[in-house]
């Protein structure tokens, strides 16, 4: 792995100003409150859309760095950290549900990722998969099964465009848009988010391990069969799975 001692030009870190543990919101105020579960943490950087705080879990330096929204920004995240001697990814964020069972308030594993972005394309070809990492995502369901949260395991659709979801008929490719959609509803795909495939294909290409937990916000499909669709806005069950996930992790590494 290629370290890097000069201060990284987004994320503004230097290598050893994070852990080799990170979680990674999208929203940058969301880093003070998963913060406030390490020990002895301190703002190291606030560049952009990256806000990083570092300290400790169980005597271990971690961190949390946002990525702001989508796949470009995310990638520049991970492949500075990276250089700065990260080497486990969580990331921490919300979806929008599309399997019926999936409903708000419900978390989702990433097991994989459809690749329905752009960020993917410049580090592989469109058939190599956006896989989670096997461990992370191990020790994420246990995590999950430990804190008593109702969550689910499987596939999510990664885009670009969020009122692409959200709007699609407006779009004027709403043809393609609304017949994918169907397609991914028929292949079980569990929800929708903007950040998981880039994740993921970085980490196969970076050889580091990632992994990802999600707040189900809502379900637009379950609202448009009119089934119960309460809204969820509350991270603090995913962030908190994290943590547990990483602790998981520190152990079996420390083993």
């Amino acid at each position: 792995m290629i370290y890097s001692t000069d201060k990284q030009y987004h994320i503004g870190l230097r290598h050893g100003d994070c852990g080799r543990y990170v979680i990674l919101p999208g929203d940058p105020k969301r880093c003070a409150k998963i913060a406030a579960y390490f020990d002895d943490a301190e703002l190291v950087a606030d560049s952009r859309e990256y806000v990083t705080y570092t300290g400790y879990i169980d005597g271990e330096k971690v961190s949390v760095t946002s990525t702001g929204i989508g796949g470009p920004s995310a990638a520049i995240a991970v492949e500075e950290l990276v250089r700065c001697g990260a080497d486990t990814f969580i990331r921490v964020g919300t979806c929008g549900g599309m399997s019926l069972e999936v409903c708000g308030g419900d978390l989702v594993i990433a097991t994989a990722s459809v690749r329905q972005e752009g960020t993917t394309r410049e580090y592989a070809p469109i058939e190599f998969p956006a896989a989670a990492d096997f461990e992370v995502t191990t020790a994420l369901v246990q995590a999950a099964k430990r804190t008593g949260y109702t969550y689910h395991t499987g596939i999510v659709q990664c885009k670009d465009s969020f009122y692409g979801q959200h709007e699609p008929e407006k779009m004027p490719v709403s043809h393609e848009l609304l017949h994918k959609w169907e397609a991914y509803g028929k292949l079980g795909v569990k929800a929708s988010e903007m950040e998981s495939a880039a994740l993921f294909v970085l980490g196969s290409y970076l050889d580091v391990r990632t992994g990802t937990v999600l707040l189900t916000v809502g379900n637009q499909n379950r609202q448009d069969k009119g089934l119960e669709n309460i809204l969820h806005h509350d991270t603090e069950p995913a962030i908190l799975t994290a943590i547990e996930a990483i602790r998981e992790l520190i152990r079996l590494d420390r083993e």
